[in-house]
């Protein structure tokens, strides 16, 4: 009987903040990601013997992981972090206030009630550090330091004892615990190396490398392959040439896996899937037997469509084509491809988090056989490749995503029609692969380069690149070897994509900043190392001007018609507000409806009007808004209600109040689509009032609304604002709100 084959892929990446010359680690990604993410995922596969996988762990993040784990690494967040809260000077408390919340406020900060109060307390002085510094005392501060740390930690780290107790804890913490916190870490990173090197020797999962930096390797071959995709692209000024620096990268990739796991790699998941035909030649000449990339990329190659039907459902013909192994044959060149299924693997990374466990896992059970099942009615073994980021997505999902892996593992390892193998489990069961003899250029995003080239900044960045590599090239034989060697090192970090990852238009995170000042230190070290002073140029920020998510809060209570036909600015004036980036950080693929959400409150109702990035979608699709009404210090809100819209041609046919499922009344409830959507919703069905009109209760008066809008399409959430967390209204007197504007 045919077989269907999943092989998942678990790409495990972060930046290279390490500064060569100073030895500081310029933002703490590497460590935190090590406490959350990187021990669990494969720990957690233990409990599953007959699911197999693979995990890509980049070159550059086992090196800072090896540093944090030596106790080398050192980086200003673990310093603010460790500092005993008296002794902190004034800059390190503002610092203190301005990142120790740079963690998901649903599921992060969210669980540890103490954390969620302090976020409120920042949040209500404007998220401003400088006038939030005055309502913070050293209690606070201590608490903070324990608890941005203690939300970072593994699961498996949270159920030991000491942590355990912690938690328990909850709040006052001592000094004694915050050094406890800031010790266990180290201790806590030193199992992430041997716990995936373990499991690699029992032959539960593969670990395959990547470039060491993460440079995308076309493009270091030659920029003019970002034209070679994109016909017409902008290009640098400069033209960026040097395939032995890609050699380079991809064979200290290699070596530093062999040296650490006791193994050399079979496989290479290139970076960003970034290939080419002169890399995959390299590749194979360094002995490489498999890559992978994106289905987008087979379908240029092969000028086949992938487009899916209302269900997700290729047709039979795509089916075929994308759902096998396939080899790649030019001349001596030979390469097993592995392409993924994009439509999965995003469902993974930025859908199934909005859905209840269960049922997320039902659907891509299904979703994934059903779209093998065409090979499999041909009588041919099917492989279906799941490859998206092993760390990032888990911060969307409640306790980082652990029930919706665990029903999923499970239901792999129970279904006898499929197995759950590694890639080169799968390479070495495949019979008949397919042959491809040439390949077009491309990335895991729309097959082509133009995030990391293209833009103004972009090009710019690579022509900072282009100069400071041909210094090198001029300069490098009058110096010492232990200049030379610096100065290279420096050049290879900065041929990393990640810097220009957040240049251009398509991304950014609250560290755009320190990304571009970390790429502009490297490159200037470049000229430092070879006994010369950096060109000005470095000097100056390549970022422009980033658009952010902006939140305003309510300054008057509002009063507007419900009838979605036009947006009127003085019925929404004194709204709170909150305006989608629509630029997705460091997850790609994010599909964005929603433009912008405002609501308010008067005495009577809750309003709330949602505006979409483009026209109304069209198809069918459903509004979610979900409200809480919560009482002070309470994390648990006094009513839960979700409005539910059914939208059929633009139109609503249908809508709802629900109380966990219990179908409510709405008199005095109203909700419009047309340009826009609006609705109101009585303060009395939240049980909530403002303070001059409530009357006397036993249970505690509530004294804020929280929302969060969602669309969803086919039974699944597309697009949500907030992004993170809710949009908070506080029940206040007219007279209060608006001193919020002083």
């Amino acid at each position: 009987m045919p077989v269907l084959r999943v092989v998942v892929l678990w790409h495990q990446h972060q930046p290279y903040y390490k500064d060569l010359v100073t030895g500081e680690y310029r933002l703490p990604w590497v460590r935190l990601h090590a406490l959350k993410d990187y021990y669990g995922m494969v720990k957690l596969l233990e409990e599953f013997p007959q699911v197999h996988q693979t995990f890509n762990l980049v070159p550059s993040l086992i090196a800072q992981i090896q540093d944090y784990a030596s106790g080398t690494a050192h980086d200003p967040f673990l310093r603010v972090g460790a500092r005993p809260a008296p002794d902190l000077m004034p800059a390190e408390r503002r610092f203190a206030l301005q990142y120790l919340f740079q963690a998901n406020a649903e599921h992060l900060i969210g669980r540890y009630p103490r954390y969620a109060e302090l976020w409120g307390r920042f949040q209500s002085a404007g998220s401003s550090p400088e006038r939030a510094e005055a309502y913070f005392q050293a209690q606070d501060f201590t608490d903070l330091q324990v608890l941005s740390q203690i939300a970072w930690f593994d699961e498996f780290f949270l159920s030991e004892p000491e942590v355990a107790e912690l938690v328990r804890k909850g709040r006052g913490f001592s000094l004694e615990d915050q050094k406890f916190v800031i010790d266990r870490q180290r201790e806590l990173i030193n199992r992430v190396l041997p716990a995936h090197a373990d499991a690699a020797k029992q032959g539960r999962i593969e670990i395959s490398t990547s470039p060491f930096y993460h440079p995308i390797l076309p493009l270091i071959c030659d920029t003019n392959a970002g034209a070679a995709s994109t016909l017409g692209l902008p290009l640098p000024q400069n033209r960026f040439q040097h395939p032995e620096d890609a050699r380079e990268q991809l064979q200290r990739g290699l070596n530093l896996h062999e040296k650490v796991f006791g193994v050399r790699p079979r496989g290479v998941w290139p970076s960003e899937g970034g290939v080419s035909e002169e890399v995959i030649k390299i590749a194979a000449e360094l002995g490489v037997s498999w890559m992978a990339t994106d289905e987008g990329v087979l379908s240029r190659t092969t000028g086949m469509s992938f487009m899916r039907d209302g269900q997700g459902r290729l047709p039979d013909v795509s089916a075929e084509k994308l759902y096998t192994v396939h080899l790649y044959e030019n001349g001596p060149t030979r390469m097993h491809l592995i392409f993924r299924d994009h439509a999965v693997s995003d469902l993974i990374g930025f859908v199934y988090s909005g859905m209840p466990p269960k049922e997320a896992v039902a659907h891509l059970m299904r979703n994934v056989k059903e779209s093998a099942q065409p090979v499999l009615n041909a009588g041919r073994d099917a492989m279906v490749a799941i490859i998206l980021d092993g760390e990032n997505a888990w911060e969307y999902y409640p306790e980082s995503g652990r029930e919706f892996l665990r029903r999923f593992y499970d239901a792999l390892q129970k279904d006898p029609s499929i197995e759950a193998v590694t890639a080169s489990e799968a390479i070495e069961r495949e019979r008949n692969p397919n042959i491809l003899q040439s390949l077009v250029p491309g990335s895991w995003i729309n097959a082509n380069f133009n995030v990391w080239i293209g833009a103004p900044e972009d090009n710019k960045s690579w022509d900072y690149l282009y100069h400071a590599r041909n210094f090198y090239g001029q300069a490098s034989q009058h110096v010492s070897e232990e200049q030379r060697k610096l100065a290279l090192e420096e050049i290879f970090i900065a041929e990393g994509s990640d810097w220009n990852w957040w240049y251009g238009p398509e991304h950014h995170s609250t560290n755009d900043r320190e990304f571009d000042e970390l790429y502009r230190k490297h490159l200037s070290n470049v000229y430092q190392a070879l006994g010369a002073t950096p060109p000005d140029h470095l000097a100056q920020p390549i970022i422009g001007g980033a658009l952010r998510p902006s939140f305003l809060p309510q300054t008057n209570y509002i009063h507007p018609r419900i009838t979605g036909e036009m947006i009127r600015y003085f019925e929404w004036m004194g709204a709170a507000h909150y305006t989608a980036d629509r630029r997705s950080g460091a997850m790609h693929g994010k599909v964005f409806l929603l433009d912008s959400i405002y609501a308010g409150i008067d005495r009577q109702n809750v309003y709330g009007r949602m505006d979409f990035a483009g026209p109304v979608p069209s198809g069918n699709f459903e509004i979610v808004i979900n409200l809480e009404s919560l009482a002070d210090r309470s994390t648990r809100p006094r009513r839960a209600l979700r409005l539910n819209v059914q939208v059929v041609s633009s139109k609503i046919t249908d809508w709802n109040i629900s109380d966990n499922g219990d179908q409510l009344r709405s008199d005095g409830a109203d909700a419009a689509l047309a340009r826009n959507f609006e609705f109101k919703i009585p303060l009395a069905l939240l049980y909530a009032e403002p303070p001059e009109f409530a009357a006397d209760s036993s249970s505690p008066a509530a004294t804020k609304i929280r929302l969060r809008f969602s669309v969803w399409q086919n039974s699944l959430p597309t697009d949500a604002l907030p992004i993170e967390g809710w949009l908070d209204l506080q029940l206040l007197p007219e007279e209060e709100l608006m001193a919020l504007l002083h």
